[in-house]
């Protein structure tokens, strides 16, 4: 995996959720992408079970290059 400075974290253990978890997933990479220097670097996609629960999660890893790095404190 390249260098990443942001990570955002999708999931969903109710079964309407995860109905719905790629179209949420597609719209924030719609409007992420719109952003100047902005590059998906991975993406981790995730099923987890029990008895009960069946959990998905899905994980972006992102750079967005000099111009959005936080200045240090």
């Amino acid at each position: 995996m390249s260098a990443f400075d942001g990570v955002k974290v999708f999931s969903a253990t109710m079964y309407a959720q995860r109905q719905v978890l790629g179209e949420a997933v597609s719209q924030w990479l719609e409007e992420a992408r719109r952003r100047p220097d902005f590059k998906v670097v991975d993406v981790v996609v995730r099923q987890s079970s029990d008895a009960a629960y069946h959990a998905v999660s899905i994980v972006v890893f992102y750079a967005e290059g000099p111009s959005k790095k936080k200045a240090p404190r």
